[in-house]
């Protein structure tokens, strides 16, 4: 990473064209954002509601059009506001190509309503980083963050400062990789700018815009550059967000033709807020560390997974607890166990096709009557049998690798859920079977056998994406746990 910063500031290079260019002007502009309803489709009921910002995705248009949609994010911050003291903000590269991410020449960025300072500390903790370069040209002229700074000068104040990120092209797991390095405490808040959909008319714009909206509220990390501007930064904060735990919820959803555009040709606009949901405790996740918001969900797979089996069993049913969650698309595995331990049925999907309730309940079926490995689950066999749910999270697709030697050190032992494709063969391990394999070369080589293809096995055009789960188990007549 070469470091090259001048004490000079970078300029307002849009003020007077995305918002005022004069400072009493952009203030009464950015508190009528602050102050504004939703403009589209609001809030989605009975999502998690993040308890303190720690992440915000916001829209990057002129103010007159997507101003209110980013304002009802940023009123989100003021109870928080005394604590929040740095701002990692990553916008997409509009004006020029660009490998990796880069961070401004300048030491300091300019509004009319101030300098805000670039965090030192920062661009020393990210400087033996091989995708962060340094590039006065990646910021000179850029919009997507600059944009976002009024509204952060007018509900932090002073004394804040900022590391601003343009994205080119980078992976999911390059972007989470620098989001680490600055995730911090409370201290710290992470802006996502990015529109959705560019340019199609009113109709389509909303059907397209809703999925990707559906997407981004599932985790997705493999969003494209024509689904939303900031795709490349997205995929990496839902990442973050995903190894965090953090509650993700939308805040609006609209476009310029809502606002003050033609409907012939229109942009589309998204809010969310990402945090730690209200009563959770304040922990980064993953496997093993669920916390009482996935303690709920398990409850509620759990208790549908039982029903869906014991009711074509003609037994009894448990109470089925709600949970937002079940509405959204969502991916499971459900495996059984008998009184032994030995296994008897595993079926599940790799990839959401259908709403998480929906996909869990087929899945326990077909776990127990329709797994080719073994016969229907018979009534006898259902007291003391184990029951379990794996809660798939999104695929992050693994850089190419030259052989299978080499693509066995990108595993994370113990963490990953592997999926490996290669024309047509695709088989996947869960998470657990590191318990069996714990080596990452042995862990490989059984899935290339489970492929049908040979231990050593390795092509150019193979791949392999990762995946975490969250696992819930229970033993049938003894209560579930999690």
């Amino acid at each position: 990473m070469t470091m090259h910063a001048t004490a000079t500031a970078r300029p307002a290079a849009v003020a007077g064209m995305f918002y005022p260019r004069d400072a009493k002007a952009l203030r009464a502009e950015v508190d009528a954002c602050l102050r504004a309803g939703p403009v589209g489709a609001g809030e989605v009921a009975g999502a998690p509601i993040p308890a303190r910002p720690k992440l915000l995705v916001v829209p990057h248009a002129g103010y007159v059009y997507s101003g209110a949609v980013a304002g009802q994010a940023y009123a989100r911050l003021r109870p928080h506001a005394a604590a929040i003291r740095r701002v990692v903000v990553l916008g997409p590269a509009h004006r020029l190509a660009l490998r990796g991410l880069a961070l401004p020449a300048h030491e300091t960025f300019e509004t009319p309503l101030g300098r805000i300072a670039v965090d030192a500390p920062a661009r020393a903790a990210l400087a033996d980083l091989p995708q962060v370069t340094t590039s006065a040209a990646a910021h000179a002229e850029e919009h997507s963050i600059e944009v976002q700074l009024p509204f952060l000068q007018q509900v932090l104040g002073a004394g804040f400062t900022i590391v601003p990120l343009v994205v080119g092209q980078a992976g999911a797991d390059e972007v989470a990789e620098v989001l680490e390095r600055l995730w911090g405490g409370d201290e710290t808040l992470v802006v996502i700018s990015s529109d959705l959909s560019h340019y199609l008319p009113y109709a389509g714009a909303q059907a397209q815009d809703a999925r990707t909206a559906g997407r981004i509220a599932a985790g997705a990390t493999d969003l494209q550059p024509d689904e939303a501007c900031g795709a490349r930064a997205l995929n990496g904060a839902l990442l973050a967000v995903r190894r965090h735990a953090l509650a993700l919820r939308r805040i609006d959803l609209c476009n310029s033709g809502d606002t003050a555009g033609d409907r012939r040709r229109v942009v589309g606009y998204a809010a969310f807020v990402a945090g730690q949901a209200a009563g959770d405790p304040a922990r980064a996740g993953g496997q093993g560390h669920a916390s009482a918001g996935r303690d709920a969900l398990g409850g509620a797979l759990l208790a549908r997974a039982h029903n869906a089996i014991a009711g074509r069993l003609g037994l009894g049913a448990v109470d089925e607890p709600a949970h937002p969650a079940l509405a959204a698309p969502g991916a499971t595995f459900v495996t059984l166990k008998d009184v032994r331990g030995g296994l008897r049925g595993c079926i599940g999907r790799l990839e959401p096709d259908a709403a998480l309730e929906v996909d869990v309940r087929r899945n326990a079926q077909a776990a127990a009557f329709a797994d080719p490995r073994f016969a229907p689950l018979a009534a006898h066999e259902w007291p003391g049998l184990a029951l379990s749910v794996s809660l798939l999270g999104a695929h992050e697709p693994l850089p190419r690798q030259p052989d299978a030697r080499t693509a066995a050190r990108a595993l994370r032992p113990g963490r990953d859920g592997i999926v490996l494709a290669w024309r047509g063969r695709r088989a996947t391990f869960l998470p657990q079977v590191w318990a069996q394999l714990p080596e990452a070369e042995d862990f490989l080589a059984a899935l290339l056998r489970k492929a049908g293809l040979a231990p050593g096995f390795w092509a150019e055009d193979l791949t392999l994406a990762r995946y975490e789960v969250s696992y819930f188990d229970s033993v049938v007549g003894v209560g579930a746990r999690t």
